[in-house]
């Protein structure tokens, strides 16, 4: 079971904080140390990852097509599928960022008796997708009310939407149920699916459990074990570590260092793994080139000095070696002069 270690370390991480915090001064390493380490970790990776990225030279053109590109005027040209220019290469990327477009068109391969190989949607997971992402993004924004004061009026907004429903008391975030159902889902999908299951390794499944270790603490201290939870200590110590001078409370429950502890291992784990794809998607070649080589030379960045080469300069380079394996060349090999 691939899971088994990713899933013993997420719980090892929880028992870690869970001890820890109760031996007098480790609060403030907890609360204070990690954190800072933590956040610089993930600010730094980050920017040499995306800086990395952007210094690699693209030797060719190689955006992702699936449609008709530009051609003859009276076939028509798919935009987002083959962008020729600036626009729609721009229009191609916003939806696929926010919309995650091109997961809306995943296809599942399925192999019956005969044999026969079908291709299927899968809209499911594209929906499960989205709904992760945009759950997870409204929970961290929620969040900055405890580092602001006083609360942006967005923040508020979007606290007030996400508690539309009015589920039990204290309200029940709508964001809540939705991040969990979507994590259960990436997580069965990698069991029930055979193909996928195949291919996952340990650094699919720790994220998953991670992040479901941090949503599960953090409801816990709101809905469960409420009356622990001091959360005027805990904006108290947000603010701090906001401004530079943080201050431990004595009453803040061992609980919400789990919960921090939690997220400090997911910042400093972020620009090492597979979700930097938050920042990558932005300088993916296969998304971020417009599929203009017919129209324009794309110079090569490792060597732009490089000259043409014309079918026919190749032909005559490899003509005898063409003929040789039955290739059709447009001039034959000239005739051998007798000896």
């Amino acid at each position: 079971m691939k899971y088994a270690f990713p899933l013993a370390a997420v719980i090892a991480l929880v028992l870690i904080a869970l001890i820890a915090v109760q031996i007098p001064g480790m609060q403030y390493l907890f609360g204070v140390a990690i954190p800072y380490l933590a956040m610089a970790l993930f600010l730094g990776g980050f920017c040499y990852r995306v800086i990395h990225w952007a210094k690699s030279p693209v030797p060719f053109k190689i955006p992702t097509t699936c449609g008709q590109g530009y051609s003859l005027p009276w076939i028509k040209h798919n935009k987002l599928e083959a962008p020729v220019n600036a626009s729609q290469v721009v229009a191609r990327l916003f939806l696929e960022i926010f919309l995650f477009r091109s997961l809306w068109r995943n296809t599942k391969a399925t192999v019956y008796d005969g044999p026969k190989l079908t291709y299927e949607s899968s809209k499911w997971l594209w929906l499960f997708g989205i709904m992760f992402h945009y759950s997870f993004l409204v929970v961290v924004v929620r969040h900055m009310r405890l580092f602001l004061d006083p609360v942006p009026w967005v923040v508020s907004f979007l606290e007030t939407g996400d508690s539309l429903l009015q589920i039990g008391a204290p309200t029940m975030y709508t964001t809540d149920v939705t991040i969990i159902l979507a994590l259960l889902f990436l997580f069965g999908r990698r069991l029930m699916n055979p193909q996928v299951r195949y291919i996952s390794l340990v650094n699919d499944y720790f994220p998953l459990f991670l992040i479901l270790g941090i949503v599960t603490t953090g409801i816990l201290m709101r809905f469960f074990l409420r009356t622990n939870v001091d959360i005027n200590a805990i904006k108290q110590l947000a603010v701090g570590l906001a401004t530079f001078s943080p201050t431990i409370v004595a009453d803040i429950s061992s609980l919400f260092y789990v919960h921090l502890f939690l997220v400090c291992t997911l910042l400093a784990y972020f620009p090492f793994s597979k979700l930097m794809h938050m920042g990558g998607v932005f300088l993916s070649p296969t998304r971020n080139l417009a599929n203009d080589s017919r129209m324009k030379r794309y110079i090569n960045p490792w060597n732009p000095d490089i000259r043409p080469h014309s079918y026919a300069g190749y032909e005559d380079e490899f003509r005898e070696d063409m003929i040789e394996q039955g290739i059709p060349v447009e001039k034959e090999l000239p005739p051998k002069a007798n000896d």
